[in-house]
Protein backbone atom coordinates (compact mmCIF):
# COMPACT_ATOMS: atom_id res chain seq x y z
CA UNK A 1 0.00 0.00 0.00
CA UNK A 2 1.44 3.21 -0.75
CA UNK A 3 0.26 7.03 -1.60
CA UNK A 4 0.62 6.72 -5.48
CA UNK A 5 -0.43 3.32 -7.58
CA UNK A 6 1.99 2.06 -10.11
CA UNK A 7 0.07 4.30 -12.80
CA UNK A 8 1.27 7.51 -11.12
CA UNK A 9 4.39 6.85 -10.73
CA UNK A 10 6.70 7.07 -13.75
CA UNK A 11 11.09 6.36 -14.74
CA UNK A 12 10.08 8.86 -17.85
CA UNK A 13 12.20 11.82 -16.20
CA UNK A 14 13.97 14.75 -17.71
CA UNK A 15 15.75 17.26 -16.59
CA UNK A 16 16.85 21.02 -17.46
CA UNK A 17 19.29 24.04 -17.07
CA UNK A 18 17.99 26.74 -13.92
CA UNK A 19 16.40 29.68 -15.35
CA UNK A 20 17.52 32.79 -14.15
CA UNK A 21 15.37 35.96 -13.89
CA UNK A 22 16.44 39.11 -13.28
CA UNK A 23 13.45 41.66 -12.04
CA UNK A 24 13.10 44.88 -11.37
CA UNK A 25 13.17 44.24 -7.48
CA UNK A 26 14.61 41.25 -7.28
CA UNK A 27 16.49 37.64 -9.10
CA UNK A 28 14.92 34.35 -8.91
CA UNK A 29 16.10 31.00 -10.02
CA UNK A 30 13.90 28.31 -11.32
CA UNK A 31 14.39 24.72 -12.05
CA UNK A 32 12.55 22.91 -14.66
CA UNK A 33 11.72 19.54 -15.44
CA UNK A 34 9.42 16.60 -17.00
CA UNK A 35 7.91 13.65 -15.87
CA UNK A 36 6.19 11.44 -18.23
CA UNK A 37 6.55 14.33 -20.79
CA UNK A 38 4.62 16.44 -18.05
CA UNK A 39 6.60 19.65 -17.71
CA UNK A 40 7.04 20.95 -14.11
CA UNK A 41 8.68 24.19 -12.75
CA UNK A 42 9.56 25.44 -9.09
CA UNK A 43 10.82 28.97 -8.28
CA UNK A 44 13.41 29.79 -5.69
CA UNK A 45 14.64 32.82 -4.22
CA UNK A 46 18.45 32.10 -4.30
CA UNK A 47 20.79 30.32 -6.58
CA UNK A 48 21.89 28.23 -3.93
CA UNK A 49 18.11 26.82 -3.24
CA UNK A 50 17.26 26.12 -6.89
CA UNK A 51 21.00 24.02 -7.28
CA UNK A 52 20.20 22.63 -3.93
CA UNK A 53 16.40 20.90 -5.69
CA UNK A 54 17.98 20.31 -8.84
CA UNK A 55 20.26 18.20 -7.07
CA UNK A 56 17.23 16.11 -5.00
CA UNK A 57 16.03 15.43 -7.96
CA UNK A 58 19.19 14.91 -10.35
CA UNK A 59 20.19 12.31 -7.50
CA UNK A 60 16.68 10.62 -7.55
CA UNK A 61 16.82 9.75 -11.38
CA UNK A 62 20.02 8.63 -10.98
CA UNK A 63 19.22 6.42 -8.15
CA UNK A 64 16.54 4.87 -10.50
CA UNK A 65 13.63 6.36 -7.92
CA UNK A 66 10.00 6.60 -9.63
CA UNK A 67 8.86 10.11 -9.98
CA UNK A 68 5.30 10.92 -9.43
CA UNK A 69 3.25 12.09 -12.37
CA UNK A 70 0.98 13.71 -10.19
CA UNK A 71 3.21 16.36 -7.95
CA UNK A 72 6.44 15.92 -10.63
CA UNK A 73 8.40 14.69 -7.73
CA UNK A 74 10.23 11.98 -6.87
CA UNK A 75 8.15 8.96 -4.90
CA UNK A 76 9.17 9.68 -1.03
CA UNK A 77 9.17 13.32 -1.75
CA UNK A 78 5.61 13.21 -2.86
CA UNK A 79 4.58 11.27 0.30
CA UNK A 80 6.02 13.60 2.69
CA UNK A 81 3.87 16.33 0.63
CA UNK A 82 0.77 14.53 0.93
CA UNK A 83 0.96 13.73 4.20
CA UNK A 84 -2.56 13.61 6.20
CA UNK A 85 -3.35 12.91 9.72
CA UNK A 86 -5.89 10.36 11.10
CA UNK A 87 -7.43 13.36 13.10
CA UNK A 88 -8.30 15.80 9.54
CA UNK A 89 -9.30 12.90 7.55
CA UNK A 90 -11.90 11.54 10.07
CA UNK A 91 -13.51 15.68 10.58
CA UNK A 92 -13.18 15.46 6.71
CA UNK A 93 -14.70 12.54 6.48
CA UNK A 94 -17.70 13.34 8.70
CA UNK A 95 -18.30 16.28 6.42
CA UNK A 96 -19.08 14.39 3.47
CA UNK A 97 -21.40 11.87 4.85
CA UNK A 98 -22.83 14.78 7.17
CA UNK A 99 -25.86 16.09 4.60
CA UNK A 100 -26.73 12.72 3.44
CA UNK A 101 -27.67 10.62 6.53
CA UNK A 102 -29.70 10.70 9.33
CA UNK A 103 -28.97 12.21 12.85
CA UNK A 104 -28.99 8.57 14.47
CA UNK A 105 -26.58 7.86 11.20
CA UNK A 106 -24.67 11.02 12.20
CA UNK A 107 -23.94 10.29 15.68
CA UNK A 108 -22.39 6.72 15.11
CA UNK A 109 -20.01 7.31 13.27
CA UNK A 110 -18.93 10.12 15.59
CA UNK A 111 -18.89 7.45 18.28
CA UNK A 112 -17.02 4.94 16.08
CA UNK A 113 -14.74 7.43 15.04
CA UNK A 114 -14.15 8.73 18.38
CA UNK A 115 -13.27 4.90 19.65
CA UNK A 116 -10.97 4.75 16.60
CA UNK A 117 -9.14 7.98 17.35
CA UNK A 118 -8.61 6.87 20.57
CA UNK A 119 -6.54 4.28 19.69
CA UNK A 120 -4.26 6.32 16.80
CA UNK A 121 -2.91 8.92 19.27
CA UNK A 122 0.94 9.29 19.20
CA UNK A 123 2.51 11.30 21.94
CA UNK A 124 2.27 11.47 25.66
CA UNK A 125 3.42 15.43 26.11
CA UNK A 126 0.70 17.34 27.00
CA UNK A 127 -1.69 15.08 26.68
CA UNK A 128 -5.23 15.79 27.85
CA UNK A 129 -7.25 13.17 30.03
CA UNK A 130 -8.88 10.39 27.84
CA UNK A 131 -12.12 11.18 29.15
CA UNK A 132 -11.81 14.72 27.66
CA UNK A 133 -10.53 14.13 24.34
CA UNK A 134 -13.75 11.78 24.28
CA UNK A 135 -15.80 14.83 24.58
CA UNK A 136 -13.63 16.72 22.49
CA UNK A 137 -14.07 14.53 19.25
CA UNK A 138 -17.71 13.21 20.06
CA UNK A 139 -19.45 16.47 21.06
CA UNK A 140 -17.90 18.48 18.96
CA UNK A 141 -14.93 17.91 16.06
CA UNK A 142 -17.20 14.77 14.87
CA UNK A 143 -20.16 17.22 14.58
CA UNK A 144 -20.84 19.03 11.70
CA UNK A 145 -23.04 21.44 13.02
CA UNK A 146 -21.35 21.88 16.23
CA UNK A 147 -18.89 23.57 14.41
CA UNK A 148 -21.41 25.28 12.80
CA UNK A 149 -20.77 23.88 9.63
CA UNK A 150 -17.28 25.08 9.02
CA UNK A 151 -13.94 23.02 8.77
CA UNK A 152 -12.46 21.74 12.10
CA UNK A 153 -9.40 23.40 11.06
CA UNK A 154 -11.33 27.24 10.77
CA UNK A 155 -13.70 26.89 13.49
CA UNK A 156 -13.60 27.91 16.60
CA UNK A 157 -14.09 24.93 19.76
CA UNK A 158 -15.74 26.47 23.18
CA UNK A 159 -12.72 27.53 25.70
CA UNK A 160 -12.38 24.27 27.58
CA UNK A 161 -11.47 22.27 24.16
CA UNK A 162 -9.51 24.65 22.40
CA UNK A 163 -6.69 22.88 23.45
CA UNK A 164 -7.37 19.48 23.25
CA UNK A 165 -8.51 20.13 19.69
CA UNK A 166 -4.72 22.17 18.94
CA UNK A 167 -3.12 18.81 20.57
CA UNK A 168 -5.52 16.31 18.61
CA UNK A 169 -4.11 18.55 15.23
CA UNK A 170 -0.42 17.13 15.87
CA UNK A 171 -0.43 13.91 17.99
CA UNK A 172 -2.44 11.43 15.40
CA UNK A 173 -0.82 9.16 13.46
CA UNK A 174 -0.25 9.48 9.47
CA UNK A 175 -2.35 8.16 7.04
CA UNK A 176 0.76 6.44 5.77
CA UNK A 177 1.21 4.59 9.08
CA UNK A 178 -2.02 2.41 7.66
CA UNK A 179 0.73 0.53 5.56
CA UNK A 180 1.33 -1.97 8.47
CA UNK A 181 -1.47 -4.15 9.10
CA UNK A 182 -0.85 -3.75 13.13
CA UNK A 183 -2.15 0.07 12.77
CA UNK A 184 -5.67 -1.30 11.13
CA UNK A 185 -5.35 -4.19 13.40
CA UNK A 186 -5.43 -1.98 16.29
CA UNK A 187 -8.16 -0.08 15.33
CA UNK A 188 -10.74 -3.08 15.06
CA UNK A 189 -9.62 -4.75 18.53
CA UNK A 190 -10.18 -1.63 19.74
CA UNK A 191 -13.72 -0.89 17.94
CA UNK A 192 -15.04 -4.50 19.34
CA UNK A 193 -14.77 -3.63 22.80
CA UNK A 194 -16.98 -0.93 25.09
CA UNK A 195 -15.92 1.78 27.03
CA UNK A 196 -16.40 -0.67 30.36
CA UNK A 197 -13.73 -2.92 28.75
CA UNK A 198 -16.43 -5.06 28.00
CA UNK A 199 -16.81 -7.28 24.67
CA UNK A 200 -19.64 -5.27 22.51
CA UNK A 201 -22.19 -6.83 21.14
CA UNK A 202 -21.53 -8.75 17.47
CA UNK A 203 -24.43 -5.99 16.05
CA UNK A 204 -22.10 -2.94 17.23
CA UNK A 205 -18.67 -4.47 15.90
CA UNK A 206 -20.18 -5.26 12.48
CA UNK A 207 -21.43 -1.48 12.48
CA UNK A 208 -18.59 0.10 13.83
CA UNK A 209 -16.45 -1.76 11.08
CA UNK A 210 -18.26 -0.52 8.19
CA UNK A 211 -18.16 3.08 9.14
CA UNK A 212 -14.00 2.10 9.62
CA UNK A 213 -14.00 0.67 6.55
CA UNK A 214 -15.77 3.98 4.73
CA UNK A 215 -13.24 5.88 5.90
CA UNK A 216 -10.63 4.64 5.00
CA UNK A 217 -12.12 3.92 1.57
CA UNK A 218 -12.95 7.59 1.38
CA UNK A 219 -8.76 7.64 1.65
CA UNK A 220 -8.81 5.22 -1.21
CA UNK A 221 -10.77 7.93 -3.35
CA UNK A 222 -8.59 10.64 -2.58
CA UNK A 223 -5.71 8.32 -3.54
CA UNK A 224 -3.89 8.24 -0.34
CA UNK A 225 -4.36 4.35 -0.50
CA UNK A 226 -3.96 2.07 -3.53
CA UNK A 227 -6.49 -0.52 -1.65
CA UNK A 228 -8.63 -0.54 1.66
CA UNK A 229 -6.48 -0.80 4.60
CA UNK A 230 -9.01 -3.32 6.05
CA UNK A 231 -9.33 -5.61 2.94
CA UNK A 232 -5.78 -6.31 3.55
CA UNK A 233 -6.13 -7.51 7.15
CA UNK A 234 -7.15 -10.92 8.65
CA UNK A 235 -9.17 -10.27 10.98
CA UNK A 236 -12.62 -11.68 12.36
CA UNK A 237 -15.28 -10.15 13.97
CA UNK A 238 -17.68 -11.70 16.01
CA UNK A 239 -20.50 -13.05 14.54
CA UNK A 240 -23.90 -11.50 13.67
CA UNK A 241 -26.94 -12.90 14.41
CA UNK A 242 -29.81 -10.73 12.58
CA UNK A 243 -32.21 -13.03 13.44
CA UNK A 244 -35.56 -12.06 16.16
CA UNK A 245 -35.32 -13.83 19.45
CA UNK A 246 -38.12 -15.60 19.56
CA UNK A 247 -38.29 -15.15 23.07
CA UNK A 248 -39.23 -11.54 22.80
CA UNK A 249 -42.23 -12.16 20.81
CA UNK A 250 -45.72 -12.46 22.34
CA UNK A 251 -48.74 -13.92 21.83
CA UNK A 252 -52.09 -12.21 21.25
CA UNK A 253 -53.52 -12.43 25.26
CA UNK A 254 -50.46 -11.67 26.35
CA UNK A 255 -50.33 -8.04 23.77
CA UNK A 256 -53.50 -7.40 25.12
CA UNK A 257 -52.88 -8.13 28.61
CA UNK A 258 -49.98 -5.50 28.42
CA UNK A 259 -52.08 -2.73 26.30
CA UNK A 260 -54.84 -3.34 29.44
CA UNK A 261 -51.80 -2.53 31.69
CA UNK A 262 -50.94 0.55 29.61
CA UNK A 263 -54.91 1.94 29.61
CA UNK A 264 -54.25 1.64 33.96
CA UNK A 265 -51.40 3.08 34.14
CA UNK A 266 -51.65 6.13 31.07
CA UNK A 267 -54.11 5.46 28.50
CA UNK A 268 -53.09 7.96 26.01
CA UNK A 269 -50.01 5.30 25.40
CA UNK A 270 -52.20 2.90 24.84
CA UNK A 271 -53.40 3.48 21.12
CA UNK A 272 -49.16 4.57 20.37
CA UNK A 273 -48.12 0.36 21.79
CA UNK A 274 -51.05 -0.76 19.67
CA UNK A 275 -49.91 0.96 16.58
CA UNK A 276 -46.63 -1.13 17.09
CA UNK A 277 -48.66 -4.51 17.54
CA UNK A 278 -51.22 -4.14 15.25
CA UNK A 279 -49.53 -2.87 12.57
CA UNK A 280 -45.97 -3.01 12.94
CA UNK A 281 -45.35 0.42 12.88
CA UNK A 282 -41.65 1.54 14.15
CA UNK A 283 -41.94 3.77 16.79
CA UNK A 284 -40.64 6.78 15.22
CA UNK A 285 -43.51 5.94 12.38
CA UNK A 286 -45.69 6.10 15.47
CA UNK A 287 -44.58 9.41 16.55
CA UNK A 288 -45.14 10.89 13.14
CA UNK A 289 -48.63 9.64 12.57
CA UNK A 290 -51.22 12.58 12.02
CA UNK A 291 -54.97 12.64 12.17
CA UNK A 292 -55.26 13.07 8.27
CA UNK A 293 -53.09 10.29 8.29
CA UNK A 294 -55.70 7.67 9.36
CA UNK A 295 -58.90 6.08 7.65
CA UNK A 296 -61.12 4.85 10.39
CA UNK A 297 -64.16 3.69 9.74
CA UNK A 298 -67.21 2.59 11.72
CA UNK A 299 -66.76 -1.03 11.14
CA UNK A 300 -64.32 -3.31 9.27
CA UNK A 301 -60.55 -2.70 8.73
CA UNK A 302 -59.32 0.63 8.12
CA UNK A 303 -55.47 2.20 6.89
CA UNK A 304 -52.83 3.74 8.24
CA UNK A 305 -50.81 6.33 5.43
CA UNK A 306 -47.55 6.54 6.94
CA UNK A 307 -45.28 9.57 4.75
CA UNK A 308 -42.26 9.71 7.38
CA UNK A 309 -40.84 9.32 10.71
CA UNK A 310 -40.24 11.32 13.39
CA UNK A 311 -36.51 10.90 15.01
CA UNK A 312 -35.27 11.94 18.60
CA UNK A 313 -31.59 13.13 18.56
CA UNK A 314 -29.50 14.91 19.71
CA UNK A 315 -28.85 19.03 19.19
CA UNK A 316 -25.32 18.96 17.83
CA UNK A 317 -27.03 15.86 15.24
CA UNK A 318 -29.76 17.56 13.83
CA UNK A 319 -29.71 20.29 10.57
CA UNK A 320 -31.79 22.49 12.60
CA UNK A 321 -30.14 22.29 16.38
CA UNK A 322 -33.50 21.03 17.55
CA UNK A 323 -33.62 17.12 19.51
CA UNK A 324 -35.85 15.87 17.03
CA UNK A 325 -35.76 15.86 13.19
CA UNK A 326 -38.53 14.94 10.72
CA UNK A 327 -37.46 12.10 7.94
CA UNK A 328 -38.14 10.29 5.21
CA UNK A 329 -39.18 6.55 5.94
CA UNK A 330 -36.38 4.23 6.84
CA UNK A 331 -35.08 3.48 3.19
CA UNK A 332 -36.99 5.56 1.30
CA UNK A 333 -36.99 8.66 -0.70
CA UNK A 334 -38.75 11.83 0.47
CA UNK A 335 -41.83 11.33 -1.66
CA UNK A 336 -42.30 7.47 -0.48
CA UNK A 337 -45.36 6.78 1.34
CA UNK A 338 -46.45 3.17 2.72
CA UNK A 339 -50.25 1.82 3.64
CA UNK A 340 -50.99 -0.53 6.20
CA UNK A 341 -54.19 -1.82 7.32
CA UNK A 342 -55.44 -1.57 10.42
CA UNK A 343 -57.08 -4.63 12.24
CA UNK A 344 -60.93 -3.63 13.43
CA UNK A 345 -59.36 -3.87 16.77
CA UNK A 346 -56.57 -1.30 15.92
CA UNK A 347 -59.65 0.85 14.55
CA UNK A 348 -61.46 0.76 17.71
CA UNK A 349 -58.74 1.66 19.32
CA UNK A 350 -57.18 4.94 17.50
CA UNK A 351 -60.89 6.38 17.45
CA UNK A 352 -61.52 5.93 20.99
CA UNK A 353 -57.65 7.72 21.51
CA UNK A 354 -59.24 10.66 19.34
CA UNK A 355 -62.20 10.92 21.37
CA UNK A 356 -60.29 10.68 24.76
CA UNK A 357 -57.46 12.67 23.91
CA UNK A 358 -57.61 14.17 20.74
CA UNK A 359 -54.53 15.73 18.89
CA UNK A 360 -51.99 17.93 19.48
CA UNK A 361 -52.35 21.43 17.68
CA UNK A 362 -50.19 19.82 15.02
CA UNK A 363 -52.74 17.00 14.35
CA UNK A 364 -50.00 14.28 16.11
CA UNK A 365 -51.93 11.58 17.71
CA UNK A 366 -49.16 11.13 20.48
CA UNK A 367 -47.93 14.07 21.86
CA UNK A 368 -46.08 15.33 25.12
CA UNK A 369 -49.10 15.38 27.63
CA UNK A 370 -49.88 16.79 31.24
CA UNK A 371 -52.81 16.35 33.79
CA UNK A 372 -54.89 13.26 34.95
CA UNK A 373 -53.62 10.61 32.82
CA UNK A 374 -52.11 12.91 30.05
CA UNK A 375 -55.44 13.76 28.86
CA UNK A 376 -54.13 17.76 28.15
CA UNK A 377 -51.57 18.39 25.30
CA UNK A 378 -48.92 20.78 26.05
CA UNK A 379 -50.11 22.84 23.32
CA UNK A 380 -46.55 25.26 23.91
CA UNK A 381 -44.68 22.84 22.42
CA UNK A 382 -46.46 20.30 20.82
CA UNK A 383 -43.67 17.35 21.19
CA UNK A 384 -44.09 13.96 20.09
CA UNK A 385 -44.10 11.24 22.81
CA UNK A 386 -40.06 10.94 23.68
CA UNK A 387 -38.71 7.72 23.15
CA UNK A 388 -37.83 7.73 27.61
CA UNK A 389 -41.51 8.42 28.18
CA UNK A 390 -42.45 5.13 25.75
CA UNK A 391 -39.95 3.18 27.67
CA UNK A 392 -40.71 4.03 31.15
CA UNK A 393 -44.28 3.28 31.30
CA UNK A 394 -43.76 0.12 28.96
CA UNK A 395 -41.38 -1.47 31.54
CA UNK A 396 -44.31 -0.09 34.48
CA UNK A 397 -46.88 -1.94 32.44
CA UNK A 398 -44.66 -5.05 32.28
CA UNK A 399 -44.88 -5.05 35.83
CA UNK A 400 -48.30 -5.02 35.80
CA UNK A 401 -48.83 -7.37 33.87
CA UNK A 402 -46.28 -10.48 33.42
CA UNK A 403 -46.07 -12.49 35.94
CA UNK A 404 -42.27 -12.98 37.60
CA UNK A 405 -40.54 -15.15 35.40
CA UNK A 406 -41.57 -13.44 31.97
CA UNK A 407 -40.79 -9.68 33.21
CA UNK A 408 -36.94 -11.39 34.22
CA UNK A 409 -37.66 -12.96 30.49
CA UNK A 410 -36.88 -11.32 27.55
CA UNK A 411 -40.62 -11.08 26.58
CA UNK A 412 -41.60 -7.72 24.77
CA UNK A 413 -38.28 -6.00 27.12
CA UNK A 414 -39.02 -2.97 24.42
CA UNK A 415 -41.65 -1.53 23.01
CA UNK A 416 -39.88 -1.96 19.53
CA UNK A 417 -40.69 -6.12 20.72
CA UNK A 418 -44.28 -5.39 19.74
CA UNK A 419 -43.65 -5.11 15.79
CA UNK A 420 -41.46 -8.13 16.01
CA UNK A 421 -44.82 -10.03 16.86
CA UNK A 422 -46.63 -8.52 14.76
CA UNK A 423 -44.41 -9.18 11.76
CA UNK A 424 -44.30 -12.66 13.27
CA UNK A 425 -47.97 -12.96 13.81
CA UNK A 426 -48.74 -12.34 10.01
CA UNK A 427 -46.09 -14.65 9.02
CA UNK A 428 -47.54 -16.84 11.10
CA UNK A 429 -51.07 -16.11 9.82
CA UNK A 430 -50.11 -17.38 5.84
CA UNK A 431 -49.99 -14.22 4.76
CA UNK A 432 -47.38 -13.95 1.96
CA UNK A 433 -44.03 -12.83 2.68
CA UNK A 434 -44.15 -10.27 -0.30
CA UNK A 435 -47.28 -8.62 0.89
CA UNK A 436 -45.88 -8.45 4.60
CA UNK A 437 -42.34 -7.30 3.92
CA UNK A 438 -44.94 -4.24 1.83
CA UNK A 439 -46.74 -3.80 4.75
CA UNK A 440 -43.69 -3.59 7.16
CA UNK A 441 -41.45 -2.38 5.30
CA UNK A 442 -39.01 -4.66 4.66
CA UNK A 443 -37.44 -5.95 1.70
CA UNK A 444 -38.37 -9.73 1.11
CA UNK A 445 -34.63 -10.93 1.61
CA UNK A 446 -34.45 -9.09 4.77
CA UNK A 447 -38.19 -10.27 6.23
CA UNK A 448 -36.94 -14.01 5.91
CA UNK A 449 -34.28 -13.20 7.14
CA UNK A 450 -34.39 -11.63 10.19
CA UNK A 451 -37.81 -13.63 11.35
CA UNK A 452 -36.97 -16.63 9.80
CA UNK A 453 -37.07 -17.99 13.46
CA UNK A 454 -40.41 -16.74 14.99
CA UNK A 455 -42.40 -18.55 11.76
CA UNK A 456 -44.12 -21.75 13.57
CA UNK A 457 -45.78 -24.48 12.00
CA UNK A 458 -44.30 -24.69 8.94
CA UNK A 459 -42.11 -28.14 9.76
CA UNK A 460 -44.95 -29.84 10.81
CA UNK A 461 -46.44 -29.15 7.60
CA UNK A 462 -43.65 -30.06 5.88
CA UNK A 463 -43.14 -33.04 8.22
CA UNK A 464 -47.07 -34.04 6.85
CA UNK A 465 -46.21 -34.34 3.33
CA UNK A 466 -43.18 -35.73 3.29
CA UNK A 467 -44.77 -38.78 5.58
CA UNK A 468 -47.61 -38.96 2.34
CA UNK A 469 -45.22 -39.17 0.10
CA UNK A 470 -43.73 -42.08 1.45
CA UNK A 471 -47.14 -44.07 2.09
CA UNK A 472 -49.01 -43.76 -0.61
CA UNK A 473 -48.47 -46.60 -2.82
CA UNK A 474 -47.33 -46.12 -6.56
CA UNK A 475 -49.78 -46.41 -9.35
CA UNK A 476 -50.28 -49.93 -10.98
CA UNK A 477 -48.98 -50.20 -14.20
CA UNK A 478 -51.14 -50.74 -17.23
Amino acid sequence: MSDTSSNDLSYDVRLYKPDEYVGKRRTTHRVRWAVAGKMFAKTHATKKLAESFQAKLTTAAREGVPFDVRSGLPAPMAKLLNRRSWFQHACEYVDIKWPHISPGHRRGISETLTQATLSLLVGERGKPDDALIRRALHSWAFSKTARDGRDVRSATPPKDLGHVIRWLNDNTVDLSEFEAASVTRRVLDALSIRQDGKAAAASTVARRRATFHGALQYGVELRFFAANPIDTVSWSSPKHDEEVDRRVVVNPTQARELLAAVRKIYPSLEAYYGCMYFAALRPAEVRHLTEGHLKLPDEGWGELLLVGSTQQTGQVWSDTGASREDRPLKHRSARSTRVVPACPELVALLRRHLEKFGTGPDGRLFVTRTGPFGRVPLKAYCNPVHPNTSTRFWAKAREKALSEAQRHSPLARRPYDLRHACVSLWLNAGVPATQVAEWAGHSVNVLLRVYATCIDGQDEAAKRRIEAALTSKPEAAS
